[in-house]
């Protein structure tokens, strides 16, 4: 009877642990967060080549605008300031696109083991032609487009829950 006593909080605490060992970490994107989602016309290759070409103009750009920014207010107004610049460089790629500042739907999303949830959210959404292609996204403020995507998984989750700490 003895030894069963014993046992028992050695279980206990065992069976925590593998419980939160095993729990998948979410990470929710805050509600001080801009997200930058481009939506290719299509699936065609030709179509998905026009998209990355987008995504890469704009992300280089304001990715470094966004590391100036100390706050979404920040953020927000580095955006409105270049969204003449923005439509100027989709047209460059696609002349039938819409480029929407404010509140966007987006779907669920996982990406190295973290689920994103759908929802209207703060973002900047560059949609070539019909929009009915695959898209790519990414939290443009703060700045987490800028992390290294070869990261493993357990880096990615703390990398990205220190970028967002460091703007709380």
């Amino acid at each position: 009877m003895r030894k069963l006593k014993q046992i028992i909080p050695i279980v206990f605490i065992l069976v925590v642990c593998i419980s939160l060992i095993n729990k998948e970490e979410d990470i929710i994107i805050p509600d001080y967060a801009i997200r930058f989602r481009v939506i290719a016309n299509s699936n065609t290759i030709e179509d998905q080549t026009t998209k990355y070409q987008v995504k890469n103009i704009l992300e280089e750009k304001l990715n470094s605008l966004m590391t100036t920014a100390k706050n979404k207010e920040e953020a927000t107004k580095i955006i409105e300031e270049n969204i003449s610049w923005i439509r100027n460089e989709v047209n460059k790629y696609d002349k039938n696109n819409t480029v929407s500042f404010g509140k966007n739907t987006f779907p669920a999303k996982e990406y190295k083991g973290v689920t994103y949830p759908s929802g209207k959210y703060d973002s900047l959404v560059v949609t070539l032609g019909k929009g009915e292609g695959e898209n790519w996204w990414c939290v443009m403020f703060p700045p987490l487009c800028l992390m290294d995507r070869n990261k493993e998984n357990v880096e990615y989750k703390f990398l990205v829950q220190e970028i967002i700490n460091s703007y709380k």
